[in-house]
């Protein structure tokens, strides 16, 4: 079963541009688009294995210098 999920993230003073490079480097990222409000960007990825979500944040998205803080929502439906 595939699944999906949205990463809200808030990147570190000036370095907004530099992340997003980063993230669209990373494998099983489907979008990585810079927003406003009190979010800096929101990542989306897909995995084949729901497990593998948790892995992808904790291992390479929050690995990205620059990046503050990660908030993941995981689609349901």
């Amino acid at each position: 079963m595939e699944a999906k999920a949205y990463v809200l993230i808030e990147a570190e003073s000036g370095r907004v541009a530099e992340v997003l490079a980063a993230l669209r480097a990373i494998p099983d990222m489907t979008a990585a688009d810079g927003v406003t409000g009190p979010y800096d960007i929101i990542a989306t990825v897909e995995t084949a294995d729901p497990r593998n979500i948790g892995h992808l944040v904790m291992s390479e998205i929050q690995g990205v210098e620059g990046i503050k803080r990660t908030v993941t929502c995981i689609v349901i439906g």
